[in-house]
């Protein structure tokens, strides 16, 4: 569940700088003529899932800039780190605000630095995308009148989650979250699906984002034998709360939430811990098993084979800074980098993205639809759709 090794996480990194400095030779595009625009990436250089969403990034601008729907408009990347400190996240923030170059901005996996930094991306009318878990980043709305977010949201994750619990007549469970605004959000949102579908709660631990070892949380969630052990963490955590769960000699079922995904091969060091388990998150991840129906299933399976061709392997978090930079080109096709305009287009946005359906409205920015979730399995250290 891991995405890549620091190595390669290096390489990146100084693939992803070389981005950003291309990016300054752009043009000013402010009226909606330049011909060069950018889009800024708010990313940190040293987090695998940011990692992944700078590769995504540069993957679909070079095919939305070859695909000839932006005229004689192009998109480049420029990157700067944030190193998930939202300070340093705020002052890159102001300097795309204030480059006339800049269209929009996608911003990673940091959630204190969308909320704030939300301030600031309203008063400077920057159009903004972000990619992070918590439900705050675009709520409320009035005060997020130009941030938008996709991705899956806490009350949509909790319910595909609990619905599949009462399915399988799971009798009780166990959470463990992240103490982070995305996980104190996803442990509400799913302790009150809980309580609606009348399953019992043994107990809640936290553990902090940043911990590199759960295994006395886990431990203390297994003693109060759950029939089930739910997960909120990021990937990194959701792998060691498997195998602390396996040597805590738990026999339950183990669930991830979305914020779990990773790459859609599981790591050796927790393939065995994990097998069995379930996910909820998209298609994405195994998109092997879909057939394509419909043109946008088949230009799904089309983006995850570009990505490995380009990468080595897949990541499931990918697909949401490609639905990102679709979004944003669509809307520099017609306005080019008339802020103002592109923030509206957003807004009213619907597609069917490499994601699943995506709508963005006036009231709702956040824009990943409940029906793109679905329910995944760890078999022989892979993701594979649940049916």
């Amino acid at each position: 569940m891991r995405l890549p090794r620091l190595a390669t996480a290096s390489v990146v990194a100084s693939t992803l700088l070389l981005a950003g400095l291309t990016g300054c030779t752009s043009h000013n595009g402010a009226s909606g003529g330049g011909d060069t625009i950018v889009i800024g990436a708010d990313l940190d250089n040293s987090s695998t899932v940011d990692i992944a969403y700078g590769r995504a990034l540069q993957l679909r601008i070079e095919q939305e800039n070859a695909s000839g729907k932006l005229g004689n408009r192009k998109l480049v990347l420029r990157t700067q780190d944030n190193r998930s400190d939202a300070a340093t996240s705020l002052r890159n923030i102001n300097a795309f605000a204030d480059d006339p170059t800049v269209a929009a901005v996608v911003m990673g996996s940091c959630d204190d630095c969308v909320v704030e930094a939300a301030r600031t991306i309203g008063g400077k009318k920057i159009p903004t995308i972000a990619l992070a878990a918590a439900d705050e980043v675009a709520q409320p709305v009035t005060d997020r009148q130009y941030v938008f977010k996709l991705g899956p949201n806490s009350a949509d994750s909790a319910a595909t989650m609990v619905t599949e619990l009462t399915r399988a007549k799971v009798p009780n469970v166990a959470i463990l979250y992240s103490d982070d605004l995305y996980g104190r959000g996803g442990q509400a949102a799913l302790t009150a699906e809980l309580s609606k579908a009348h399953i019992p709660l043994t107990l809640s631990r936290s553990v902090k984002p940043t911990a590199t070892d759960v295994s006395q949380a886990v431990s203390t969630l297994v003693d109060a034998k759950p029939a089930a052990l739910l997960v909120l963490t990021g990937p990194d955590q959701a792998a060691l709360a498997a195998t602390s769960a396996k040597a805590a000699n738990f026999t339950g079922h183990l669930y991830f939430d979305a914020a779990a995904a990773s790459d859609m091969f599981i790591p050796k060091a927790s393939a065995a811990a994990t097998d069995n388990a379930t996910m909820v998150f998209t298609q994405i991840l195994a998109i092997d098993d879909v057939i394509a129906t419909t043109p946008a299933k088949a230009a799904r399976k089309q983006w995850f084979r570009d990505y490995i061709s380009r990468y080595g392997s897949y990541s499931g978090v990918a697909s949401f800074a490609a639905d990102a930079v679709d979004l944003i080109a669509a809307a520099v096709a017609r306005v080019g980098n008339n802020h103002d305009q592109i923030r509206a287009i957003l807004e009213t946005s619907q597609i069917d993205g490499i994601s699943g359906p995506i709508r963005l409205t006036p009231a709702n920015h956040s824009g990943l639809m409940p029906q793109a979730l679905t329910l995944l399995v760890a078999r022989a250290g892979r993701w594979r759709l649940a049916s």
